[in-house]
């Protein structure tokens, strides 16, 4: 099943400490960081998503940080799970989903936990 994307959002940008899934259930253009060249920095990262309005999704605490002291855009959708083998990892991203890419269009921050959501507008 593939959700229909927030309006005014361009694209998910999928940090390079994260897998990346086969596809996501979204009809947004996914790019993989490492699509960006070998090892981009987290300002190579930040930069790209900034020219180019995509969400960044990651587990790095460093882009909360930004966000936080700079402002979107971009904005960021912070994963704060454990470490998952991969399989359940994407099986537990994809229900999370439909709700990470709705709480995205409207905050610039989501911090996503194992139980729960929390927006920043």
């Amino acid at each position: 099943m593939v959700f229909e994307h927030a309006p005014g959002m361009k694209g998910l940008l999928i940090d390079e400490n994260l897998p990346l899934p086969t596809a996501l259930p979204t009809s947004l253009p996914v790019t993989h960081s490492r699509q960006l060249g070998r090892q981009p920095s987290d300002t190579e990262i930040w930069d790209h998503a900034l020219n180019n309005d995509l969400v960044i999704v990651t587990k790095d605490g460093d882009f909360v940080q930004r966000i936080n002291m700079q402002g979107p855009p971009p904005r960021v959708v912070h994963l704060r799970v454990g470490n998952m083998r991969r399989s359940a990892f994407i099986s537990w991203l994809y229900k999370q989903w439909p709700g990470i890419e709705s709480a995205s269009a409207t905050h610039k921050l989501v911090n996503v936990y194992s139980d729960r959501m929390e927006l920043v507008a």
